[in-house]
């Protein structure tokens, strides 16, 4: 689990170091057609229809934000990492995607909301959980939605956010909340895993909602 204080010390990662190899984990770099696909076809499902901003946190070297785009939406993508957004730009040069380097959890966007907040296993590696979901909630357009890809790795020491802690989280912040558990679905990783992997939709409550 989490530290008392939310953050875990194995997150104190070199990210720029890592960033030569990021992509070579199936998940990652989404190079194999299968993973690809199968991630392709979950994002289908969480992100709206019609073409909408979207704001990629923890971005990485861009895969995601590169199926998003894809299917027609407009990306902004967040890492804390240069080098790893130096890798997002190049994968997705040309696209309709702007790439900034910033703390996901206070994202350097100004006075810009989204359609969508998508995060993919950032969470659990930032200090005070709670407060950093307001602030996401707090980029969001009325009716936008956060897409959360989050789980607990590990079995001795496990690290990460379990499901029942996050939908807890969000309760008192959103209107909806759809959790989609992961880990029985090899194809989005690239193998079978054990450990708990979800998805959580939560869509924001509308003005006047209490």
């Amino acid at each position: 689990m989490t530290s008392d204080n939310g953050i875990n010390p194995e997150a104190d990662v070199d990210w720029d170091a890592q960033s030569a190899t990021f992509d070579d984990e199936p998940d990652h770099g989404l190079r194999d057609p299968g993973v690809r696909a199968a991630w392709a076809a979950r994002l289908e499902e969480w992100l709206p229809r019609a073409a909408s901003d979207v704001l990629d946190l923890g971005c990485g070297t861009g895969s995601l934000s590169l199926l998003a785009s894809e299917r027609g939406h407009h990306v902004t993508g967040v890492d804390f990492s240069p080098r790893m957004i130096d890798l997002a730009r190049a994968k997705l040069a040309g696209r309709d995607a702007v790439f900034l380097v910033g703390d996901a959890a206070a994202p350097p966007v100004g006075e810009q909301r989204f359609d969508v907040v998508l995060v993919r296993h950032v969470l659990w590696a930032l200090p005070d959980p709670a407060r950093v979901l307001r602030q996401w909630c707090g980029l969001l357009r009325p009716g936008g939605r956060l897409v959360l890809v989050e789980g607990v790795w590990g079995t001795v020491s496990p690290v990460g956010v379990p499901a029942d802690r996050l939908t807890a989280l969000l309760a008192p912040l959103v209107a909806d909340v759809r959790l989609e558990r992961l880990s029985d679905d090899a194809r989005l990783w690239g193998r079978e895993v054990a450990d708990e992997r979800y998805a959580v939709v939560a869509g924001l409550k509308g003005p006047g909602s209490p």
